[in-house]
């Protein structure tokens, strides 16, 4: 069975109630592959589309909400329409312009974050490099 397989310290008694916590956890690798982030183990080199592809389009999206807000804000209150129509635009409007504006600074903040987090994975895998090459020795 699974039980036999295990090395003697990794046995745990049934009979506590601690015992359906210490049974053994995920090794690193294996949460490694079932995590959803990038595995530091692999060194495959990205297009710049792949890497910037996200924040690209929540930029583009965010536009394209503030470009629509800016329009019916401007026809809000350039039409001549009937009072109830007139105060959902002016309601509706500048929600679609505060909506596209914080949908385009996520975007544009975002990029910094992903220059960063390049930075430190060229840094990470030189270092490691590096200990490898004295380690090896």
């Amino acid at each position: 069975m699974m039980v036999e397989a295990l090395p003697k310290a990794l046995e745990v008694d049934e009979k506590s109630p601690e015992s359906k916590d210490l049974l053994p956890s995920q090794t690193a690798s294996s949460l490694c592959i079932s995590s959803r982030s990038e595995s530091v183990w692999t060194t495959t080199p990205r297009s710049n589309w792949e890497i910037y592809r996200k924040p690209i389009v929540v930029m583009s999206v965010g536009g394209a909400i503030l470009l629509f807000g800016v329009v019916i804000t401007c026809l809000a209150y350039a039409l001549t329409l009937g009072e109830k129509s007139l105060t959902v635009l002016k309601m509706i409007g500048p929600a679609f312009l505060s909506l596209g504006l914080m949908m385009m600074v996520c975007g544009l903040v975002w990029v910094p974050i992903i220059k960063k987090k390049q930075k430190q994975r060229q840094k990470s895998s030189f270092f490691q490099n590096l200990k490898a090459l004295f380690l090896n020795r």
